[in-house]
């Protein structure tokens, strides 16, 4: 075994040396893997400060622990807090595209990274963390579901329970792209349930849904909706990125 260990570093250097580690983002040569360039960096808009305690959105201001953004006040939210690691905007979003129409399965591990750094103060014991689902003619087309990727990934790293099939979609919804707040809500009413084999999983269990984009909330909601139906104790939700409107 120790012998296994030590040939680790070595094999890791082999590596490096035939494929250079990259920039996720550019794919400028950086010095270790999972990571992004120093330009690529300061361009993505990672969620750092005063953020709201139900997306995670940035805040301004004299913002007191608790506070909420104005759509989280204006919009009921079934879940109780809420994380975001990015804002879904320039080197954030070509990210979040690459992971889910480009097959780009290594930007997994460093955004597992990140979303643990994002729900590190919502974090409950014996949380279970579930994606978001995908409804089976999509995951046929797409090969996997993105949620389910970087959600555990996050639980790894955070040392949760996870459980990739505790929702399911009951119908293949159209896509939310360019619809209302209002046709985005009326769209995924009754689409996601617990799994049936899974329910008594969440019983009286704390939940940490995970999905790669908010924009209005409306899948979180269904989900967290669904959890909730099922007697979870508390629903919390983290994104890698986080839609908000220009300052």
């Amino acid at each position: 075994m120790s012998r296994l260990i030590a040939r680790g570093p070595i094999l890791q250097t082999f590596v490096h040396a035939v494929f250079p580690p990259e920039c996720l983002s550019c794919r400028m040569r950086v010095a270790s893997d999972d990571g992004l360039c120093g330009p690529c960096w300061r361009d993505t808009a990672f969620i750092t400060g005063d953020v709201c305690d139900a997306c995670g959105v940035p805040m301004h201001g004299d913002v007191q622990r608790g506070d909420r953004c104005d759509d989280c006040l204006s919009i009921a939210r079934p879940w109780s807090q809420g994380r975001a690691a990015l804002l879904y905007k320039d080197r954030g979003r070509a990210l979040v595209l690459a992971l889910k129409h480009s097959d780009r399965h290594d930007i997994v591990r460093p955004v597992g990274l990140w979303l643990a750094r994002a729900v590190k103060d919502i974090l409950r014991d014996d949380m279970l963390v579930a994606p978001v689902p995908l409804h089976w003619t999509r995951m046929v087309r797409r090969r996997y579901n993105q949620s389910s990727l970087i959600g555990q990934a996050m639980a790894r790293e955070v040392g949760a329970s996870f459980s990739a099939d505790l929702l399911m979609r009951t119908r293949a919804t159209v896509s939310l792209d360019g619809k209302s707040r209002e046709e985005r809500f009326a769209e995924l009413q009754g689409a996601i349930v617990v799994n049936p084999k899974r329910a008594g999983e969440m019983r009286g269990r704390s939940i940490l849904l995970v999905d790669d984009v908010m924009t209005s909330g409306a899948t979180l909601a269904a989900c967290a909706e669904a959890c909730l139906k099922s007697q979870a104790s508390e629903v919390c939700v983290v994104t890698l990125a986080r839609v908000a409107k220009d300052d």
